[in-house]
């Protein structure tokens, strides 16, 4: 008897046949979880908005039209109290935008060159690195922040009393008076010949880039770029200054005063407190990773630079950073994210960060956390995912091409 007749027919079971595919299976589970998602979001939203009838609670964004109330001392865009909470919002979001883009900019400086010195032969300088690392890391950032805040700043002297900075302003208690930027008529001459250095400068790139590839030759692009970067808007500054009889930019320096000191640019001292602490603080995480980027390249390419003449110097700016970055950047992109929402901290130093002026100050007025949290939720989230997607593009472009 043959193995088939004693075996019985599969002939009407396609569907146990199409459950064994195991893309079948795998579409199937995923339609499951997504319904699963869906419905237990649908049933959080269901509950809250039950939560909220039953206390009387209404639940709109047409609130966010009403009149704030209340006063802001820093601010990037007019504002007034009788201002709408959506000018308050917008109040807060370019005030911790301010505090995380200058905030980023210095923790990498401070971080690379920690990081690189914590690798230096100056046994007194990888030291004071080490110590620098180990210091601020391990101290929380609310009371770096304290620190900043009431053991440096609170310290300064009274209004009457600034520090004269020389060309810098002035330093007081009630912030730093910094000289103030006054721009005439042919300033946006300026702008157009800084715009047409950057450019030039990234199409000259491009060709030196070209040419060594085919010649070998090396383009001198720094002095080159220098040059169209800062010497062009010096050229359109004098041109302009000549053609309208007076300078396109000026500076208006503060001047002492019983009562504080007098004209000049304030910057608070809660917004110098909190970039403080967030810019060193973050720029001890980033030291770690440059150390790492740069003890991850073999040790080849370095003594392969020396053999072909090139300085020490030349060789970590031409030789090993490049090569290190593709180590750095991955971490690097979740120190600027980390920097970003710990900026939140700046309520407790009374900050108008967007916490503190929208998710604070204005939800307290109204009462409508619902309505101001998942505006502020969403708000770090895509100020969070633009920043991801910038460092992965940028990730991309340096990563090594297989040929």
């Amino acid at each position: 008897m043959a193995v088939q007749d004693v075996l019985p027919s599969r002939k009407g079971s396609s569907g146990f046949s199409a459950l064994n595919d195991q893309r079948v299976r795998g579409v199937i589970f995923q339609v499951l979880l997504i319904v699963a998602i869906v419905s237990f979001a649908w049933w959080i939203i269901h509950n809250t908005a039950a939560n909220l009838r039953a206390q009387g609670i209404g639940f709109g964004f047409g609130i966010l039209r009403d009149s704030a109330g209340f006063q802001i001392n820093q601010t990037l865009i007019d504002y007034q109290e009788t201002s709408s909470y959506v000018r308050v919002y917008f109040v807060g979001l370019l005030n911790t935008l301010l505090v995380s883009f200058i905030g980023v900019l210095l923790a990498t400086i401070i971080g690379f060159i920690v990081g690189i010195s914590r690798l230096s032969r100056n046994w007194v300088v990888a030291k004071a690195a080490y110590v620098y690392i180990e210091v601020l890391r391990n101290i929380p950032l609310l009371l770096q922040i304290f620190i900043w805040y009431f053991a440096v700043l609170r310290l300064l002297p009274a209004k009457r009393d600034a520090i004269d900075l020389g060309p810098f302003g002035l330093l007081n208690i009630a912030g730093w008076y910094a000289p103030n930027p006054v721009l005439g008529r042919g300033f946006a001459l300026v702008v157009v010949a800084f715009i047409i250095g950057i450019v030039a400068t990234f199409v000259l790139r491009a060709w030196a880039r070209r040419r060594q590839m085919a010649t070998g030759q090396i383009f001198p692009l720094f002095r080159v770029a220098l040059a169209l970067i800062i010497g062009l808007p010096l050229v359109a500054y004098f041109v302009a200054g000549f053609a309208f009889a007076n300078p396109p930019f000026s500076l208006e320096y503060p001047t002492p005063g019983n009562f504080g000191p007098r004209g000049g640019l304030r910057v608070f001292p809660e917004f110098i407190g909190l970039l403080m602490a967030l810019s060193f603080y973050t720029a001890s995480f980033i030291a770690e990773i440059v150390r790492a980027g740069i003890l991850a390249v073999p040790n080849g390419q370095t003594e392969a630079s020396y053999s072909l003449g090139l300085r020490p110097g030349h060789t970590l700016r031409l030789v090993v950073i490049p090569q290190a970055m593709r180590v750095i950047i991955p971490p690097l992109t979740s120190q600027y994210l980390n920097l970003t929402k710990n900026s939140s901290l700046a309520v407790a130093i009374a900050y108008p960060d967007l916490v503190s002026v929208f998710a604070g100050t204005a939800l307290n007025q109204t009462g409508r956390a619902v309505e101001f949290i998942l505006i502020t939720m969403a708000t770090y989230l895509t100020i969070s995912l633009v920043t991801s997607l910038f460092m992965n593009w940028y990730n991309r472009s340096v990563a090594l091409v297989e040929r």
